[in-house]
């Protein structure tokens, strides 16, 4: 079982950045591929960013490339997501996810049901 817990988010004008983070607890994590999603109010749920397990490849959305950084630190279980020239359509609730241990998603990992353990998420709102 893996539990997550997000945090960093907050209220930002456009232009500014954050950084969030995602704490995994168990002994899994350095095998668990990572996501971040978003959901906004009246929206569905949007794969944002990628980070495998394995060698760290890492994808992301076309929407916030060039502007999100996903990145790991294996020894401290923990996943962050760096975000620059935040716009207001950025504005949403924002999920980590992970994937089984030692299960590579493959091509799925902009698809919400590959992922096995979700965290409550944390609230990101951009000014205009």
């Amino acid at each position: 079982q893996v539990q997550l817990v997000e945090s960093g988010g907050g209220l930002v004008p456009a232009g500014g950045s954050l950084r969030l983070s995602c704490v995994a607890s168990g002994r899994t994590f350095s095998r668990n591929d990572m996501g971040w999603f978003r959901q906004a109010p009246g929206k569905e749920r949007e794969f944002v960013a990628f980070i495998s397990w394995n060698i760290g490849r890492t994808y992301y959305a076309d929407s916030v490339r060039g502007r999100f950084t996903i990145s790991r630190d294996n020894a401290n279980n923990t996943v962050y997501l760096q975000m620059r020239g935040l716009k207001p359509e950025d504005t949403a609730n924002y999920y980590c996810a992970a994937g089984a241990p030692g299960i590579t998603t493959g091509p799925y990992y902009s698809n919400s049901r590959t992922y096995r353990y979700w965290g409550q998420g944390t609230q990101v709102t951009v000014s205009s």
